[in-house]
């Protein structure tokens, strides 16, 4: 085939999590991947990297937290980058922004790899900058997300949008009698 576009995945985890389940969906990473990077279409997957927070390590986390742990060996099993942040608890709560790291990682990882196209699987518009520089060095920006989560900033900052609604009607259905927790900070979406 010729000139394949080498594509770079930066995925927001905990984002794509709590957009899947707004769908009652299981995500499946293989799909949104093989979804993304096709090989069809002229694309040649360089690297996918998944930013994942943690819950801290707290008696009350801990059922969340060891999800996350198994959800974390499970990516790394299956050829899948994975970058984690600890949490820090907030009253009951806890708060984990991993989206500075995701920013810086994504310019370095841009600069070293030299993809011909990011693709940022989040909606939050935190990361309407980062698309902005990204396509100031040439590099095509697309961002993955469904309508309902995706922030107007991040979609006017891109050069085009992937609606991930088709994809997530391949995935399978939460199972309805099992307790999930949420993921992060309740706004992890804006407008």
């Amino acid at each position: 085939m010729a000139n394949l576009h080498r594509v770079m995945i930066i995925a927001d985890g905990d984002n794509a999590f709590m957009a899947a389940q707004n769908f009652n969906r299981k995500i499946n990473w293989h799909k949104v991947r093989d979804y993304l990077a096709d090989p069809k279409e002229g694309r040649e997957l360089i690297e996918m990297v998944i930013y994942l927070g943690l819950p801290p390590t707290r008696e009350r986390f801990e059922e969340q937290r060891k999800s996350k742990e198994k959800f974390v060996y499970w990516a790394k099993s299956n050829g899948f980058l994975v970058v984690t942040k600890e949490g820090k608890a907030k009253g009951d709560d806890y708060e984990n922004n991993v989206d500075v790291v995701m920013a810086i990682d994504a310019i370095e990882l841009a600069l070293e790899i030299k993809p011909d196209i990011v693709v940022l699987v989040t909606g939050d518009s935190d990361f309407a900058y980062l698309a902005e520089k990204l396509r100031r060095r040439g590099i095509r920006v697309e961002v993955a997300s469904v309508e309902q989560s995706l922030g107007s900033e991040l979609k006017n900052s891109a050069n085009s949008v992937v609606d991930l609604t088709e994809v997530f009607d391949k995935f399978d259905q939460h199972d309805t009698n099992q307790n999930y927790h949420r993921i992060g900070s309740s706004n992890v979406f804006d407008s």
